[in-house]
């Protein structure tokens, strides 16, 4: 049946089985990307992209990419009004059909939310999986359950580079 719908014509989807994104999708989630990780980071974005589709997926948060990334106090200010070109936008419009086709990044699991690499976040409910692309990735625990309490070390290349 699925090589007949697709020799037809008939479904128009990934090969991840995801329906093609929109136009509206890669907009907002490239500007998540852009002004949210070092802009010349594939895998910083990559992992940005990761954390919206893992917010997408959950029931605490919006259901779109774009409900998600236009949450207040979420995200950058602006991150959906600024302006935002060069090699930058191109990686990051690459990098979001990338997310938005199933690609995520290895390391990032089911993480939600990231802060600034620099940043000192001291909560004791914090399990860091990644830091890449300026900022550290973490998922939520009970404190009990929290085995890696502070920022991993660095690191690029996993996803491949920029453009």
């Amino acid at each position: 049946m699925a090589t007949i719908c697709c020799l037809t014509g008939c479904a128009r989807q990934s090969q991840t089985g995801r329906a093609p994104a929109s136009a509206s999708d890669i907009n907002c989630m490239a500007r998540a990307m852009y002004f949210e990780s070092n802009r010349s980071s594939r895998d910083g974005m990559i992992a940005v992209g990761s954390v919206v589709m893992n917010r997408v997926q959950s029931d605490d948060f919006p259901n779109t990419v774009c409900a998600v990334v236009s949450q207040k106090n979420q995200f950058a200010p602006g991150v959906i009004s600024k302006s935002f070109d060069g090699q930058g936008q191109t990686l990051a419009e690459a990098s979001a059909r990338a997310v938005l086709a199933g690609e995520l990044h290895p390391n990032i699991g089911g993480a939600r939310f990231f802060h600034a690499a620099w940043y000192d976040a001291n909560f004791n409910n914090i399990h860091y999986v990644l830091t890449t692309g300026g900022n550290a990735f973490y998922e939520k625990r009970r404190p009990e359950n929290v085995t890696s309490p502070n920022p991993l070390p660095q690191v690029e290349g996993i996803t491949g580079y920029g453009v």
